[in-house]
């Protein structure tokens, strides 16, 4: 599991940063891509990254302010071309007025897509699951923005243990198909009647990976619930904390209230993004500088940047660079 930024900027692109999209990369996982908010100009981003839009399965949209959504339309028909009729289908959740805006961009174009379509529309006022299977729950809260604006929690589900294959060995065998079923829980009968209880040979479950995303927002009870515990919080950081009264006044956060959120809500690391095009270069490495007297283990999301999500008994400690 692996989080790719396609684009990092706040408002409108810049020469460095694009406006919001974020990448999940479950292909390890399910051999598809999930992507948070597509902001105008994300298909020319996917082209100088190694994602392919034909296997982005899912999108998951945080507000419907234009940096997070105007690339949509685009995004949708190039899909389509590279899929062809054939494509695999490609769902959308997002606040109410995202199916309207998507299906009149399509009319008005003519445009015709070679996949299903499935635009899943939700308001929410708690935390609530919008997508369960037997690897992952997806789940929304609302968060304090100018318009309805959403955070999402994507739970890894419980992971099963890894297969103890010295002890295997131990008793002569080698690795085969009686590996496989016992990975897979299956009890099995040895040629000469003994037999295996799978139970023996697995070690103990662990926890699957959390990652937090969050759309724009002031600091806030449900930034704090969607993060608690996350291995990774991916929070906006507009502003640095000299411009305070700016997020105040825009429904934004500084570098310095994710860094609060992120420590009050145990999260392992925080990757700090939509960042203001007021912070060129190293100019925004103040965000980080702030950010970090709270939570260490903080980085500043570039464009074309990627962040692997390590299990918590993988995590290295909070000096990164």
């Amino acid at each position: 599991m692996e989080i790719y930024f396609l684009g990092t900027g706040a408002g409108m692109p810049s020469k460095e940063r694009n406006v919001t999209s974020i990448i999940l990369n479950l292909l390890a996982e399910r051999n598809v891509y999930w992507m948070f908010d597509c902001g105008e100009g994300t298909q020319h981003q996917v082209l100088h990254s190694p994602v392919r839009i034909g296997k982005v399965e899912k999108l998951f949209i945080t507000h419907l302010h234009g940096d997070h959504l105007y690339g949509l339309p685009g995004l949708l028909t190039s899909r389509s071309y590279q899929g062809g009729d054939s494509g695999s289908p490609f769902t959308i959740y997002g606040p109410k007025g995202t199916e309207a805006f998507v299906r009149t961009a399509l009319d008005v174009s003519q445009a015709h897509l070679g996949y299903e379509l499935e635009i899943k529309e939700f308001t929410v006022s708690e935390e609530t699951v919008l997508f369960e299977d037997e690897q992952f729950i997806v789940s929304a809260g609302p968060l304090v923005h100018r318009i309805d604006s959403y955070g999402y929690r994507i739970v890894e589900k419980l992971q099963k243990g890894r297969l103890l294959v010295e002890k295997l060995k131990e008793l002569g065998l080698t690795s085969g198909p009686l590996f496989g079923q016992i990975k897979k829980g299956m009890d099995v009968v040895l040629e000469d009647g003994k037999q295996l209880k799978a139970a023996d040979f697995i070690g103990p479950s662990y926890p699957g990976r959390v990652v937090t995303i969050l759309g724009d927002t002031q600091p806030c009870e449900y930034s704090l619930k969607l993060a608690r515990g996350a291995d990774v919080l991916v929070h906006e950081a507009t502003f640095a904390e000299q411009k305070k009264d700016l997020a105040v006044a825009y429904d934004h956060s500084t570098a310095m209230d994710a860094a609060r959120t992120a420590k009050e809500a145990g999260a392992g690391m925080l990757i700090l993004t939509h960042i203001s095009s007021r912070y060129q270069k190293d100019e925004a490495e103040v965000l980080t500088e702030e950010a970090r007297q709270i939570h260490p283990n903080t980085h500043l999301a570039r464009d074309h940047a990627s962040y692997e999500v390590l299990r918590k008994n993988k995590r290295e400690p909070e000096n990164l660079p």
